[in-house]
C-alpha cells in the first residue's frame, strides 16, 4: 500500500466518523423536535458524506476504501452514541414507585427535586408513585438518589416531549361530539 492510498484510507474512515457521528446527532435531534438544529447537522453531515463516498465510488480499484467505508460507518456509530448520550438533550419523566413515599418525597424535595406525588394501590398494597420532570443529565443522580431511601423503588423512565398547540383557543371543558355520537 503506498502512501497515497494509506491517506486516502484514513481520511475515509475519518469522514465517515464525522458524518455518522453527525446523523446520528441530528437523528436525535429530529425526535426531540430541533428542527433548525437537526436541519444544520444534515446540511454539514449530507456534505461530508457526498465526498466519502464519491471517494470509495471513483476508486473501486481500491477495495481497502471499502474497508475504510466501514470502519468509519461503525466508529461513527460508536462515537454518535457516545456524544449524544454526554450532551444528554431534553428531559425526562422519572416515575418511581415506592412503598416509603412520604419518606422518599422529603428526601427528594429537600435535595430541590420539584415532583408530583399519587397514591397507588398494586397486588402486594399500597405505594405512592412519584412523578419527577429533569434535565435528562440529572436521571442517573435521581435514580441513586432515590435508590439510596429505597433500595427497592422502581423507577421508569420517559423521554419528554412539550406538546404545543397550533391555536390560541383553549379546548373546550365538553368537547363537542360528531354527529351519531353520544356519550
Amino acid at each position: 500500500m503506498n502512501n497515497t492510498v494509506f491517506l486516502t484510507f484514513w481520511l475515509i474512515v475519518l469522514a465517515r466518523i464525522t458524518d455518522v457521528t453527525l446523523d446520528t446527532i441530528r437523528t436525535v435531534a429530529i425526535v426531540q423536535g430541533r428542527r433548525m438544529f437537526a436541519a444544520v447537522l444534515g446540511f454539514f453531515q449530507a456534505i461530508v458524506y457526498i465526498c466519502a463516498i464519491a471517494k470509495v465510488l471513483l476508486n473501486v480499484d481500491h477495495p481497502v476504501y471499502a474497508l475504510a467505508y466501514g470502519l468509519g460507518f461503525a466508529s461513527g456509530t460508536f462515537l454518535g452514541i457516545t456524544i449524544e448520550q454526554h450532551l444528554a438533550f431534553g428531559h425526562q419523566l422519572v416515575s418511581l414507585l415506592t412503598r416509603k413515599g412520604v419518606e422518599l418525597a422529603k428526601v427528594l424535595r429537600a435535595s430541590g427535586y420539584h415532583l408530583a406525588e399519587v397514591k397507588g394501590h398494586a397486588r402486594e398494597g399500597d405505594l405512592t408513585i412519584l412523578y419527577v420532570e429533569i434535565p435528562r443529565r440529572q436521571t442517573q443522580k435521581l435514580i441513586r438518589d432515590a435508590g439510596a431511601v429505597d433500595d427497592s423503588c422502581f423507577c421508569i423512565v420517559n423521554d419528554v416531549r412539550v406538546a404545543q398547540f397550533t391555536s390560541r383557543r383553549r379546548v373546550a371543558a365538553s368537547p363537542r361530539l360528531p354527529e351519531g355520537h353520544t356519550s
